[in-house]
């Protein structure tokens, strides 16, 4: 049976401190909902009520599209190996651009990852964790490079224009800010 807490616990930030990936859920108040899988060394707790995760260059960027028009987010952590467990934190969230002062205070606390574009931090208002017994059990290979080789390859002013091209808006339509000065 799943239990809630107003606030991370010590075991539950030790949890996510394992985990090799999470999932990010936004939506804003109409089109369509969006769950994203996260991965690589991006995710951090800050103290038992507040979390940064640093967003990778990617194929969209509906998580900052939507968090500009509604600052609802859910991230969910899964065991894949050990014990069964998933956890989930509720809140609102803030996005934050290279641009911004705010990035600068948190990038500090990521290793130099080629193709960051932006940093989020929520505030979590509620933590939840269910058994977890239907998720199966995988075994943690490695992290990929496909997507800092990718980077490194187009360089500076072709992450650029791929930003233009291809993470100005959502699916729907919504504006992501990636480029606004």
């Amino acid at each position: 049976m799943g239990k809630k807490f107003n606030e991370l616990t010590s075991e539950h930030k030790k949890f996510i401190v394992e985990q090799k990936m999470f999932f990010v859920g936004t939506a804003a108040e109409s089109g369509r909902v969006n769950i994203s899988p996260k991965g690589v060394d991006s995710f951090r707790v800050i103290d038992s009520n507040k979390v940064v995760w640093l967003n990778l260059t990617g194929s969209g960027n509906e998580t900052a599209a939507h968090l500009s028009l509604n600052n609802r987010m859910t991230i969910m952590f899964c065991a894949f190996e050990g014990k069964p467990l998933i956890l989930r934190l509720y809140g609102q969230a803030k996005i934050y651009h290279p641009r911004d002062k705010e990035f600068e205070e948190y990038i500090s606390l990521f290793d130099e990852t080629p193709g960051s574009r932006q940093i989020i931090v929520m505030d979590v208002d509620l933590v939840q964790n269910s058994c977890g017994f239907g998720v199966p059990i995988m075994e943690f290979k490695e992290d990929r490079s496909l997507i800092t080789d990718w980077v490194i390859k187009r360089g500076k002013d072709g992450l650029t224009e791929y930003w233009k091209e291809k993470n100005q808006t959502s699916i729907d339509g919504f504006e992501t800010h990636i480029l606004n000065n």
